[in-house]
């Protein structure tokens, strides 16, 4: 089997395996990446504990922090304890809310991120509570750039004319 095929059939199988979790495999959230293919993750007791991505995934699959995957537990190793067996979509996420298999510990910690993201956002830009502002404010508000992307990946070009600039030049032509 060639390779574009194998990584057809694995995907086709994340797409469209919606089978329910066994007893002992769980579900758990990516924290981060650690290298050869090894990713730590929280379960919903808030454990933190490395897994493995399986060979068949390796560069056909690929996920990111906070995505949430399916593992079944190894007796193998002390520093890893389970073997990535699925890699959950926002489609297995909605099945698994309906059928009451997904862990509601993940909701709340979802819940209470967003909130104090969005909390930590607006005091980041100096947004006042809605019911604080007042009507003279508003104005200046809309011209506020503080919202605008900055792209960090560029050096900031500061460039000073001064006086000296223009006296050199006026030097040159004065010595004429």
């Amino acid at each position: 089997m060639s390779k574009a095929t194998k990584r057809k059939h694995v995907e086709k199988e994340v797409q469209e395996d919606f089978s329910m979790p066994t007893g002992k495999q769980s579900i758990v959230q990516l924290l981060e990446s650690r290298g050869n293919n090894l990713h730590e993750v929280r379960d919903p007791s808030g454990d933190q504990y490395l897994v493995s991505m399986p060979t068949k995934f390796r560069r056909s699959i690929w996920v990111k922090k906070g995505d949430y995957v399916l593992i079944e537990p190894i007796t193998e190793g002390d520093k890893v304890k389970g073997e990535i067996v699925r890699i959950l979509t926002k489609d297995h996420i909605q099945i698994y809310r309906s059928q009451n298999c997904w862990p509601q510990e993940f909701d709340l910690k979802q819940k209470k991120s967003e909130t104090s993201e969005h909390d930590s956002k607006m005091a980041n830009k100096g947004i006042i509570d809605e019911t604080k502002k007042s009507d003279d404010n508003e104005d200046d508000d809309e011209d506020n750039d503080d919202d605008l992307f900055v792209n960090t990946n560029r050096q900031s070009c500061y460039h000073d004319t001064t006086e000296s600039e223009s006296d050199t030049s006026t030097d040159l032509s004065d010595s004429d």
